[in-house]
C-alpha cells in the first residue's frame, strides 16, 4: 500500500498495517492450533480503518473470522471486497436488519426469542436455511438471552428446522481485572451450552474470549477468540498500528503570568515559549488532556498547557528551543527516544485506550504503510 496521500491541515494518523499483520501472527503463535481467530473490526477497526484492516488480514490469512458491531459495518466491508466471514456482533433490530444480513452473507446474532423468530421469517421469505450465532447473557448485563432461556430459543430453532445453530457466544466484562468473576461467567456459558446441545444442534464456534482472556486465561480460549486490543498493538508485548501526529503551525513567547487558551486556565509560569498545533477534540482528542497531556516535540515530552479546543491546542515548548514552525508533533506514536501510547494518553484523561483511537474522527487522514 502507498502512504502517498494529499491533505493541508497537517493533522494526520499513520497506521502500519505490517504491524498488524505481524500482531496477528504472533497473537496466532500463542493459541492453540484449533482454536480460531475472528479480529474485531467494529467502530472503523478502533478509529484505524476498517476496510483497510480488514483487507490486511484477509490477504494475510491472519484470521478465519471478522467482527462487526452492525449490519451497516458488514455490508461496507462487503462492498470493498471483503469475503471472509463477518460475524455481527450487536443485536439486530429491526426485521430488515436480518434481511440484509442474510443478503449480503453476514452472520447474525440471536439474542432472544424475538430475534430468533425474525431469523425464521427471513428464512422462509428468502427459501433458503441461515446460520446464526447464539449471544448468551452471562453477567456482561448488556445483550443476550439469559441461560435460563436458551432452551426455550433452542427449542424453537430446532423445532423450525430453518435455522443453523452454527455458534454461540458470551462476552466477559472484567477479563481483564477479574479472573474470579470471569471464571464465573465462563461455567455459566459452558450450562448454556449443554442447553444448545440437548437441542439438538451441534454448534462448531463456541467463543468468550476478547484479547485479555485469551492471552491470560487458556480455558477460556474454546474454539475462537475474539482479539481487538491486542492487535492493534494496544495490549503489552505488541506493535502499536497507529500513530497520531500534527506539526507546529506557529510559535511565539509569552510573558511569566499570559493566560493560555479558553478559560484561562493555564497562567505561563515563567517567559514561554508555546507552540501551536492544529488538532483538538473535533479531530477526536480527548479535552481532559487539557493541562495534563504530554506531546513530543524536538524528541522531547511537551505539556499541553491551556485547554484543549475544537481544533488546536498548545504545548510548553520552552525546553526545545530549536523548535520551528513546521516541526513534526507526535501526540501518539515515538520520536527519537521518547514514545507516548495510547494507554498513556487514557491514563491521563481518565479513559481507556480504546476509546483514545475509536475517537479519532474522520476528518484526521488515515495513512496507510505497508
Amino acid at each position: 500500500m502507498s502512504a502517498t496521500r494529499r491533505f493541508f491541515r497537517p493533522t494526520w494518523a499513520e497506521v502500519h498495517l505490517g504491524a498488524l499483520q505481524e500482531n496477528l501472527r504472533r497473537f496466532r503463535r500463542r493459541m492453540p492450533a484449533r482454536t480460531q481467530i475472528l479480529f474485531v473490526v467494529k467502530g472503523n477497526a478502533y478509529g484505524h480503518g476498517a476496510v483497510e484492516c480488514a483487507r490486511a488480514a484477509q490477504t494475510c490469512g491472519g484470521a478465519e473470522w471478522l467482527g462487526v458491531s452492525s449490519v451497516e459495518e458488514g455490508v461496507a466491508l462487503r462492498e470493498a471486497g471483503i469475503r471472509m466471514p463477518v460475524l455481527v456482533l450487536g443485536s439486530l433490530y429491526p426485521f430488515e436488519s436480518f434481511l440484509a444480513a442474510v443478503e449480503f452473507g453476514l452472520m447474525p446474532t440471536v439474542a432472544s426469542l424475538d430475534s430468533a423468530r425474525r431469523l425464521v421469517e427471513v428464512a422462509m421469505r428468502r427459501g433458503q436455511r441461515v446460520g446464526c450465532h447464539l449471544k448468551i447473557e452471562t453477567g456482561m448485563g448488556r445483550i443476550g438471552m439469559s441461560p435460563a432461556a436458551v432452551a426455550g430459543v433452542s427449542g424453537y430453532l430446532a423445532a423450525q428446522r430453518l435455522v443453523d445453530v452454527d455458534g454461540a457466544y458470551t462476552h466477559f466484562s472484567c477479563a481483564d481485572g477479574d479472573r474470579a468473576f470471569t471464571l464465573e461467567q465462563l461455567r455459566r456459558f459452558r450450562g448454556a451450552l449443554g442447553e444448545i446441545d440437548r437441542a439438538g444442534f451441534s454448534v462448531r464456534l463456541r467463543h468468550a474470549a476478547n484479547s485479555a482472556a485469551a492471552l491470560t486465561l487458556p480455558a477460556a480460549r474454546l474454539d475462537l477468540v475474539r482479539p481487538g486490543l491486542a492487535i492493534y498493538g494496544l495490549w503489552r508485548g505488541f506493535r502499536p498500528v497507529l500513530s497520531l501526529k500534527s506539526k507546529v503551525v506557529f510559535l511565539k513567547t509569552v510573558r511569566r503570568g499570559a493566560a493560555i487558551g479558553y478559560g484561562a486556565t493555564y497562567r505561563a509560569r515563567r517567559a514561554t515559549r508555546v507552540a501551536t498545533v492544529p488538532v483538538g477534540y473535533a479531530d477526536g482528542l480527548c479535552r481532559r488532556l487539557s493541562n495534563r497531556g504530554r506531546a513530543l516535540l524536538g524528541g522531547r515530552r511537551c505539556p499541553i498547557i491551556g485547554t484543549v479546543s475544537m481544533d488546536m491546542l498548545m504545548l510548553d515548548a520552552t525546553d526545545v528551543p530549536q523548535a520551528r514552525v513546521g516541526d513534526d508533533v507526535v501526540l501518539i506514536g515515538r520520536q527519537g527516544r521518547e514514545e507516548i501510547s495510547a494507554g498513556e494518553l487514557a491514563q491521563a484523561a481518565g479513559s481507556i485506550a480504546y476509546e483514545v483511537v475509536a475517537a479519532l474522527t474522520a476528518r484526521v487522514p488515515r495513512v496507510y504503510f505497508s
